[in-house]
């Protein structure tokens, strides 16, 4: 194309990783190859609904770049920028704890990798660009609303200092799509976008698995070796030591991001292993969803309703798990067991000393007293969940609890899914547990002020609930993008408080309850 732009290309993976051999993009399994070139689908009238400035400057996109009229093409894969090779990344996976085989990018397409001059290498995808030869039969588009809820989400992630993928644009493309929502058959037409999301590495479990069950150890030791010194340099060069030391990185970052997801109430949805990063941010934002009542035993996919695999509660778990597999597929590397199953077995105890911190700094303790307060946050957890409450608003409130125990049930009032007032022998064991907690807090040094700034640096005001997100896609299909912006304004301080914002800070309505898009979702939202 005639215009350049300002990015500076530089295409290490197809550099260094070897390329499918077959041109044609038909669906197939690719042996002996990370990836195969593809171009994005041609799309009928692109055109920008939201542009990340902040995140494009830092890319290294100029104020003109922005401006330029051909962004929108750009930005949908309609036209290639200098220099860039277009390519679809192949791995394989565990879905629902099955070994899936061959995946790979099935509707994702990466442009190509940036230098930036302080992120270093990005890679720049488009999601919902086509098919590619890991499209089987599916289209390999994607729809507006699953695209804003990507969009959103990802940004919102990362202002709540939660590693994650990052999104640049949301593009509609001018073509419609045809999805069935929750695979009931009742398809229908619905509008066609692109988000283009970043990264400095999108390989996955899946990417290592997949040549290790295929016995192709050549290729295993490329992308392991690929892997540590684009993202992980600080270890060495590649030895049996040095993919240990990978190994245990991968784990120490995977169970902080988890410890994350559970600090602020986020829950996945589907942690395939071809769903989970191996730079340890959160991936595919597909049927996610943000507690609203604590429930450990919500899941927001309806694929995983019955056996809710990917609960809120088994986060943690399904972590290890799929921890267990990345170990078998490295094991030829290494041709040691024990080592791999100790980085396992520490996970397990990393974990739960990591929660424990978490729960001390939601709660604000000024230090930690593990025996009695580990105690004190799980009977937290068993009340939560036998009373109805809000999650995020009740840590909130916590913050500032009254030092007068005939306060606390209009204090915490909100922040129970409750229709008629509180019954005192419903409240009467969160009373209890709140008497506890206050004796407890007896034992910090810092005053209450300060415990208060502390509490509420970590416990969000402001996260992406569901029927948010779900009133967005409602006005966009309209043609009316306002609330993305709002809410994307919104959501880049989730925790200040934004008198001007209070509405987005409230407990779901009881008309989004059951409400599709706004409970649960399926992997086609």
């Amino acid at each position: 194309m005639n215009q350049p732009f300002s990015l500076k290309i530089d295409n290490q993976f197809t550099l260094l990783l070897p390329a499918d051999i077959q041109q044609d993009v038909f669906p197939r399994q690719v042996e002996n190859a990370a990836f195969s070139y593809v171009n994005p689908q041609k799309t009928q009238q692109p055109s920008l609904v939201s542009m990340n400035e902040s995140l494009a400057y830092e890319l290294g996109f100029s104020p003109k770049d922005i401006q330029d009229k051909t962004i929108a093409d750009v930005l949908t894969g309609n036209k290639i920028i200098n220099g860039m090779q277009p390519y679809a990344m192949n791995y394989g996976g565990h879905q629902f704890g099955q070994w899936a085989g061959q995946l790979g990018d099935g509707r994702a397409i990466n442009l190509g990798q940036v230098h930036t001059e302080n992120k270093g290498l990005q890679t720049l995808q488009l999601k919902g660009a086509g098919k590619t030869p890991y499209s089987r039969h599916a289209d390999g588009l994607a729809v507006l609303r699953s695209s804003i809820r990507e969009y959103l989400c990802s940004e919102a992630m990362f202002h709540l200092g939660i590693p994650t993928t990052r999104a640049l644009s949301l593009c509609l493309t001018g073509d419609k799509v045809t999805r069935d929502m929750f695979y009931d058959g009742n398809p229908q037409l619905e509008l066609g976008a692109v988000v283009c999301r970043v990264s400095s590495s999108f390989m996955r479990f899946g990417s290592f698995q997949l040549p290790a069950m295929r016995g192709d150890k050549a290729l295993l030791k490329q992308m392991v070796d690929f892997s540590i010194r684009q993202n992980f340099a600080h270890l060495g060069e590649p030895s049996p030591e040095v993919y240990l030391k990978w190994y245990q990185e991968i784990s120490e970052k995977t169970c902080q991001l988890i410890v994350d997801w559970m600090r602020v109430g986020f829950v996945h949805g589907v942690m395939n292993t071809d769903n989970m990063s191996i730079i340890g941010e959160t991936i595919d934002y597909g049927p996610y969803g943000w507690i609203d009542a604590f429930d450990l035993t919500w899941t927001p996919n309806t694929t995983d309703a019955h056996g809710k695999r990917y609960s809120f509660g088994r986060q943690p778990e399904i972590g290890q798990w799929n921890l267990f597999q990345l170990g078998n597929a490295i094991y030829s590397l290494i041709e040691d067991a024990e080592p791999l199953n100790k980085i396992l077995n520490d996970y397990a105890v990393n974990y739960e000393q990591a929660w424990q911190k978490m729960m001390q700094a939601k709660v604000g303790f000024d230090s930690l007293i593990v025996e009695n307060d580990a105690a004190l946050f799980n009977r937290l957890e068993k009340l939560m969940m036998s009373i109805d409450i809000d999650m995020t608003l009740f840590y909130r409130a916590l913050s500032s609890l009254p030092q007068q125990a005939n306060l606390w049930q209009a204090h915490f009032l909100d922040c129970f899914y409750q229709d008629i007032p509180l019954a005192d022998n419903y409240f009467e064991p969160f009373s209890i547990w709140l008497s506890d907690y206050q004796q407890r807090l007896t034992l910090n040094t810092s005053t209450q002020q300060q415990r208060q700034q502390a509490m509420d640096a970590v416990n969000p005001k402001f996260v992406l609930r569901n029927y948010l997100a779900q009133q967005a896609i409602e006005k966009a299909e309209q043609g009316d993008y306002s609330m993305i912006e709002e809410l994307l304004q919104v959501l880049q301080t989730p925790y200040d408080e934004q008198k001007a914002f209070e509405h987005y800070a409230v407990k779901r309505p009881t008309w989004a309850k059951n409400k599709a898009g706004c409970s649960m979702l399926s992997c086609s939202s």
